[in-house]
């Protein structure tokens, strides 16, 4: 259950992008554990079914809504479902996201312009779909953002700009929304265990956890429930004067050099998963 006490989004109403794995399932679980009745969004259908049926075998209330976030029609056809199902929206989590480690010199325009689309614009799809169903005030909308949206990586041009655009769309938001009573507010995770994408990286760059772990100042990286637990406060009345803000759950990595030094270029040269132009994303 976390670090705090039960049911303080007792009446509340949640919907999760990503929420069917990771850290974001972990968010939508903790959300439904306190009393929130949950929507969780991905584009997989099947896992869409799975996380809401683990949800409401553990007593919470759920919908399952397979849904792209690059769609804003269907986007906002799951918001509106939701709202009808549940009675409105109070809590609304941007947790999609599109990565890849991969040179700018072997990255295809689609490749790059589909990480922006998924991060940035599903972002602003997500935000903008659910505002005429927030109950307001009291609405609290979270992006889910990254370290790399202010620290300058090799082989991450592509997410750092896409990040770093969703930290200031949120902010530009909470001063949009903020007089309507919505607070708009990011949080960035460190390195996380058990993350889909990261798990990617690491089964495919030998060492590269550990690089990483030294580049953590607590010397470890996090869990499902040090996420859940910011995204629970964030959510809560505990948080009903922050707005506009960038949550830090990352045991120190923004604050020191991390990931990737310029030397390894020769290594992602020598990795068939770098050759050529437009490997990753596509």
């Amino acid at each position: 259950m976390g670090v705090f006490g039960t049911n303080i989004l007792e009446g509340k109403v949640a919907y999760v992008a990503g929420g069917t794995r990771g850290f974001n399932l972990a968010i939508a679980k903790r959300y439904a554990a306190q009393g929130a009745k949950v929507a969780v969004m991905s584009r997989n259908e099947e896992r869409c079914a799975s996380a809401a049926k683990e949800i409401r075998e553990a007593g919470g209330e759920a919908l399952g809504l397979p849904a792209d976030v690059r769609d804003y029609a269907r986007v906002a056809e799951t918001m509106k479902e939701t709202a009808e199902t549940f009675g409105g929206l109070d809590i609304v989590i941007a947790g999609q996201a599109g990565n890849f480690y991969a040179p700018a010199l072997g990255m295809s325009d689609n490749a790059f312009k589909s990480v922006v689309d998924i991060d940035l614009q599903g972002t602003f799809n997500l935000f903008r779909a659910s505002f005429e169903h927030l109950r307001r005030p009291g609405a609290s909308l979270i992006a889910i953002t990254a370290p790399e949206a202010v620290k300058p990586l090799p082989f991450q041009s592509h997410v750092c700009a896409a990040k770093a655009a969703v930290n200031m769309l949120l902010k530009c938001l909470a001063i949009e929304w903020g007089p309507a009573g919505v607070r708009v507010n990011g949080l960035s995770p460190g390195p996380i265990e058990d993350t889909w994408g990261m798990d990617n990286v690491i089964a495919s760059m030998p060492g590269i956890k550990e690089r990483i772990t030294e580049g953590v100042p607590l010397r470890r990286w996090g869990t499902h429930d040090d996420i859940a637990d910011a995204a629970l406060f964030l959510a809560s009345e505990a948080a009903s004067y922050v707005n506009g803000t960038i949550l830090d759950v990352d045991g120190g990595v923004t604050i020191k050099s991390t990931g990737p030094e310029e030397g390894d270029a020769v290594d992602f040269e020598d990795n068939p998963r770098f050759k050529g132009p437009g490997k990753g994303a596509r």
